[in-house]
């Protein structure tokens, strides 16, 4: 008695890079007609379409919330450093204070001394080190002068800073409350039309959806399955790409009408389905 040996298909993983004749190939090998694939794929695009038009009605504020965050970050980054600065000359001071303070003993050992010499040259000595201890003391007293004045310039710069960002700060509030409302005025709307393309997803195989995101992707406006154009008054079709909108052939368009075939324009690389499937 014969035995029939069972085969198991390889699933091969999904390639970025692949053809759209490979794509064309696993539309013919699934379980799942090419008519329903088309439909799910046209509905996919729709609810990715509404969901789109949502986000658009947010216009830039969202691009103007994250331009003024990081502006807002970057004003604080700064203040900080500004703090550093500020911690830094405080330092400066209190070392050229101890400084000061070292430097004082030194004269007035110098000058104790000066009353016990015994010749000219231990006099001349004893003078030419207190010079030095006095040019010492003079750079020292200079330098808590200038990070005085540096101090005082860098608490001006934070002050103007702080009022900059508090500005900066009442116009994020703003811009955020602006966006939350919006959001959540369609909030309800996009869950469902999520659902709706999620739910789309599901039914289409790995290699299919990834064809089609890498193709809206890729797209100016986003579209990945576009019909024929333009749409007459009486209900009928063109004879063009609804996505580059070059003219179809005669046989494309007879495929792309009975829904059993997968149709990839030739010029911009979009699906074209028939919405009457």
């Amino acid at each position: 008695m014969a035995t029939t040996k069972k085969t198991t298909k390889v699933q091969t993983p999904v390639d970025e890079r692949e053809t759209f004749v490979s794509l064309q190939k696993t539309f013919a090998e699934t379980e799942q007609s090419t008519q329903e694939k088309l439909k799910v794929l046209y509905e996919l695009q729709a609810a990715d379409i509404a969901i789109d038009d949502l986000v658009h009605q947010r216009g830039e504020l969202p691009a103007e919330v994250a331009i003024l965050e990081e502006e807002l970050e970057g004003m604080k980054t700064k203040s900080e450093r500004i703090g550093q600065m500020i911690e830094g000359y405080g330092q400066t001071i209190d070392a050229a204070n101890k400084q000061i303070v070292e430097l004082d003993a030194e004269i007035e050992k110098y000058r104790a001394q000066l009353e016990n010499i015994s010749n000219s040259r231990e006099f001349d000595s004893i003078n030419k080190e207190l010079e030095n201890q006095g040019l010492l003391r003079a750079i020292a007293e200079k330098n808590i002068r200038e990070a005085r004045e540096a101090i005082e310039d860098r608490k001006m710069d934070r002050e103007r800073l702080a009022d900059r960002i508090l500005i900066r700060e009442e116009d994020l509030k703003a811009k955020k409350e602006e966006l939350a409302s919006i959001v959540e005025s369609t909030a309800k709307e996009e869950k469902a039309l999520q659902a709706k393309r999620d739910a789309c997803a599901a039914k289409i195989d790995e290699r299919t959806l990834s064809a089609y995101e890498r193709i809206r992707g890729n797209a100016h406006n986003h579209l990945a399955v576009v019909t024929l154009f333009p749409k007459n008054e009486d209900g009928t079709y063109g004879d063009a790409c609804g996505g580059c909108f070059h003219t179809i052939t005669p046989q494309r368009i007879i495929d792309i009408a009975s829904g059993r075939k997968l149709v990839i324009c030739e010029h911009c690389g979009r699906i074209i389905v028939n919405p009457d499937i």
